[in-house]
């Protein structure tokens, strides 16, 4: 998952997080076999990292969020996102988590399984019949829930489940029961590693796993991440509120695109992207624009002509000069906007343009955006 972020500038993060952690990351983004990273210890550094990586090349475009939230791990995906989080104190936060959670598998052995197509409540009675170490640990989605507990009270409830109707019920591959009683040694380790983690209070919402509200105080979070190892995801809940507060538009950063599936299955009516590679900035850019509202109808003898935003980004990184053009002024598909060292800015799109994103003399990233205009 690392291999297509190599010779990009947020791979600096890969490196940094070498020499906090350690560990040699950039071996298990381009190298691990799938074993390797089935070990809870390398699986939760790595989607830390790179999950982290690609936020930075997002922000390097010049986009923030108005609301964050991470599932499970990626609670501290998101507390990092927010700046209530170092880099650095994350990652040695993730890697304490890690290592607690391993131990705690180690002791108390357990699996974990998902249930397809069945209700939350018959998840529950599910559990409840098997009359063994078994409990929710995911509400994912409308029919998407996982269990988690002993090798015996999954299997357990994973029959009656289906006997209650489930439609399919799939064993994960994990080390461990998480988000149950089981780990219970581990949440009392993480005590101590996310109070010398230094948590500040964030400037925008984050919304919990534990009880699906947003929260911005560095207090709330140091009783909730250890709530988080011994509770249930509550992901869907926490979809639900984002909904109740307005948010419509849903970006998940980092490797696959498991959460943009859940966001589709819970909410309706919202525009999702999961970005994972360079090669997706470009269309999260395009994203950005589309999801912004639309601009006010031009009457043109009788026709009424549709106009929509668009972005025009950095072809590669330097300091980037302006071509000088005034609000308004007309833009044919080759206009050069400016340049970018000696690379010329020219515009894929004819339409307006409105104004300059970069400043004269400022150094920008490739992909980063230069200017706005609207298209016809």
């Amino acid at each position: 998952m690392g291999r297509p972020w190599v010779d990009h500038d947020s791979w600096d993060l890969v490196h940094e997080a070498s020499e906090v952690a350690g560990r040699d990351v950039a071996r298990l983004l381009l190298d691990a076999e799938a074993e390797e990273l089935r070990d809870t210890r390398n699986a939760q550094l790595t989607t830390f990292v790179s999950s982290l990586m690609v936020l930075d090349a997002v922000e390097r475009l010049g986009v923030d969020a108005d609301v964050y939230a991470g599932h499970s791990l990626g609670e501290y995906t998101a507390l990092a996102a927010s700046g209530a989080l170092g880099f650095p104190e994350g990652v040695a936060l993730v890697g304490a988590r890690a290592d607690a959670m391993h131990d705690a598998g180690q002791e108390r052995p357990g699996t974990m399984a998902a249930v397809l197509g069945l209700d939350d409540d018959k998840v529950e009675v599910a559990c409840n019949l098997a009359d063994d170490e078994v409990w929710v640990a995911n509400f994912n989605a409308p029919g998407q829930v996982v269990i988690a507990g002993s090798p015996e009270g999954v299997a357990s409830a994973s029959a009656h489940a289906k006997e209650l109707g489930a439609k399919k019920v799939m064993p994960l591959q994990v080390s461990g029961a998480f988000h149950t009683p089981f780990m219970g040694s581990a949440r009392d380790r993480l005590r101590d590693a996310i109070a010398t983690a230094s948590i500040r209070s964030s400037d925008l919402p984050i919304v919990s796993n534990v009880d699906s509200l947003a929260h911005d105080s560095a207090d709330d979070w140091t009783s909730l991440l250890s709530a988080q190892l011994t509770s249930p995801v509550r992901w869907k809940h926490g979809l639900l509120a984002m909904a109740q507060m307005g948010v419509t538009s849903f970006a998940e950063l980092g490797p696959g695109g498991v959460l943009t599936g859940m966001a589709k299955r819970t909410l309706d009516d919202i525009h999702t992207i999961a970005v994972a590679t360079p090669d997706d900035l470009d269309r999260f850019v395009e994203w950005i624009a589309g999801t912004a509202p639309p601009a006010p109808a031009a009457d043109h003898e009788g026709e009424h002509l549709y106009l929509a935003e668009r972005f025009v980004v950095s072809p590669s990184a330097g300091v980037f000069s302006s071509a000088g053009l005034a609000e308004g002024s007309a833009i044919e598909v080759g206009t050069i906007l400016g340049r970018v060292g000696d690379d010329e800015v020219r515009s894929p799109f004819a339409g307006v343009f409105q104004s300059y994103i970069a400043a004269d003399t400022e150094r920008v990233a490739p992909r980063q955006p230069i200017a706005w205009l609207r298209t016809s």
